[in-house]
């Protein structure tokens, strides 16, 4: 038994490329300062004392900056390439958390976090680019499992730390993102040099099919993927501050349901994307992730205010993100060719960036009007919706074409 896992876990890492580990690695350094986010709810209420709705509005122009920052982002990426994009992103990000944890005012600090969030965000196409110029057809999917993997074991550590940092001193939480940025941008420069790049020559005429932006499937997609992730986003926003005031966890405990979320997905998430991949059209995991998801939200509603019921929901939101999530990146991607990549991840890095804006916005208002518990009613509602068109999206497009998915497949 213990053999075969062994081997299980060995296939799913092998095949992938020395680069595509690389990035790996920058992306785990980078996120292991991730702090100020999961924190930023909390310590706009608790420490600045703004109204629930105000830091609301301030992870709402969070995704407003990141919007900006994916649409400019992607452009640059088609017009110069991914890789100093990632690079000024990167160190550019790291010196404005410095600034953002100087502001006191709800003027200041919505303003230090808009442009912030533009600079991190322009970061996202780049990089999904980069994944796929050192993938191959046949592990695509896999190598954004790898990166997520790293996002993930990342979030677990910083989780953690973050948690108790936040409980010594919240200034902590802005010094390490921010130096864990600029470490990420300058390891990006020695690890894999530019000069070992090759770019691909563009195309001087771009057809109207080559666009994300009139591949009406895609725009279908995208839809449902911000409704999906105006859901998700909860577990960052007012699901903590709900932990926090309701349930009255510590700091320390909340960054530790963080962590185990980051820990399972890097646990399992590799072998389960090795075991699923091809066998299902992506549409038809994503269908199941989302209502997993919804379902996880909904347990807030019927479970005591206890430990191990934390434990439950981290456990059904997780293993929905691990059926969705890499399998939104297998959708996008194969629709896609080295002249539009950007383009299609700038857009797809949108969808998650609106959801940044409605979520907070909404979850704040909901509950400053009704409260927590009819929030996660619409939540599960939100999610059973989004489930469905997705596996509508999914029938329409397998009526359309027979043809196995490849990475140049446009539906």
């Amino acid at each position: 038994m213990l053999s075969y896992t062994i081997q299980l876990y060995k296939k799913a890492y092998s095949g992938l490329s020395r680069n595509s580990w690389y990035l790996c690695l920058v992306m785990f350094i980078n996120r292991s300062g991730t702090m100020v986010i999961p924190f930023m709810t909390i310590y706009c209420t608790q420490k600045l004392h703004f109204t629930v709705p105000q830091a609301g509005y301030i992870l709402g122009l969070f995704g407003l900056g990141s919007i900006l920052g994916a649409f400019i982002g992607g452009r640059i990426t088609d017009r110069y390439g991914f890789y100093y994009v990632q690079v000024i992103a990167l160190i550019a990000g790291g010196l404005l958390f410095f600034l953002l944890g100087f502001q006191k005012t709800f003027i200041s600090i919505s303003i230090c976090s808009f442009v912030l969030s533009m600079c991190n965000d322009s970061f996202r196409p780049a990089n999904s680019a980069a994944i796929a110029y050192y993938s191959s057809d046949d592990n695509k999917t896999r190598s954004y499992s790898l990166n997520r993997l790293a996002v993930n074991l990342g979030w677990a550590f910083g989780g953690l730390l973050g948690g108790t940092l936040a409980q010594i001193n919240y200034h902590l939480l802005f010094w390490v993102d921010g130096c864990t940025n600029i470490l990420a941008g300058l390891l990006l420069l020695k690890l894999i040099p530019f000069s070992k790049i090759i770019m691909p020559v563009k195309n001087a005429i771009r057809s109207v099919k080559d666009s994300a932006y009139q591949d009406g499937i895609y725009l279908a997609f995208i839809l449902l993927v911000i409704v999906f992730a105006s859901c998700f986003f909860q577990l960052f926003t007012m699901q903590s501050l709900f932990y926090k005031t309701q349930w009255h966890f510590s700091e320390q405990f909340i960054g530790l349901l963080m962590g185990v979320n980051g820990l399972l997905i890097v646990c399992f998430e590799m072998v389960i994307i090795h075991n699923l991949e091809g066998k299902r059209h992506p549409l038809r995991y994503i269908s199941i992730g989302v209502v997993l998801t919804g379902a996880g939200f909904l347990l807030l509603n019927f479970l005591p205010a206890a430990y191990f019921a934390s434990f439950i929901v981290v456990i059904f939101i997780t293993i929905g993100e691990i059926m969705s999530m890499p399998f939104m990146n297998s959708f996008w991607i194969m629709r896609t060719n080295e002249n539009n990549r950007g383009e299609y991840a700038a857009l797809y890095t949108i969808a998650w960036s609106t959801a940044q804006i409605l979520a907070p916005v909404a979850g704040g208002l909901i509950v400053a009007s009704w409260g927590y518990y009819p929030l996660w009613w619409v939540i599960g509602a939100m999610c059973l919706v989004a489930s469905v068109g997705f596996t509508m999206l999914y029938k329409y497009t397998s009526k359309r074409t027979i043809v196995v998915p490849t990475e140049e497949t446009v539906f």
